[in-house]
């Protein structure tokens, strides 16, 4: 499923309907991606779970919150830690951890691309407890070091510019 949270405006508040366009697309989603293959274990209360944690990462940000666990998002969920881990690993196909890891390195690369901030300074907007792990963490989803990644990037927009003159 795409990033939302890469395509809509900043605000600092979360709408209703924001959390209905969400709700809205994750279910149409889920009945293409998961319902029909397998009805038995697609149950209805997955996917409230499912769609419940795509609003808080891609409409709230949770994933900014470098003390985020299993534990805390499942209180913001209102469901038991077992269940948000199946739905996590049946559904998105990967930890808590790995997610989370995912959410902050696809935020950490729009703020590389924006070129306010610095390698260096990324970690502490994208939720890492560490430079080293944001480090790590990129290198594994991207296969570029943050500062490649930045080079490669302007260097890209820079042949846009020139194309588009």
């Amino acid at each position: 499923m795409d990033y939302l949270f890469l395509h809509r405006d900043k605000r600092t508040f979360t709408s209703e309907r924001q959390k209905n366009l969400l709700f809205r697309a994750a279910h149409i989603y889920w009945e293409q991606k998961f319902a029909g293959r397998e009805p038995e274990k697609a149950r209805k209360v997955d996917c409230e779970i499912y769609k419940y944690v795509l609003y808080y990462l891609e409409v709230r940000q949770v994933f900014l919150d470098p003390e985020i666990s299993l534990k805390k998002l499942s209180g913001m969920i209102e469901t038991n830690q077992t269940y948000l881990s199946n739905v996590i690993n049946r559904y998105f196909g990967c930890h808590l951890k790995d997610l989370l890891n995912k959410y902050r390195v696809e935020y950490a690369k729009e703020l590389l691309r924006s070129d306010k901030y610095s390698p260096e300074e990324i970690p502490q907007y994208c939720g890492f407890l560490s430079r080293s792990t944001f480090y790590a963490a990129f290198k594994k989803m991207t296969g570029l070091s943050p500062k490649r990644y930045m080079k490669y990037e302007m260097r890209a927009q820079h042949s846009e510019s020139i194309n588009y003159v």
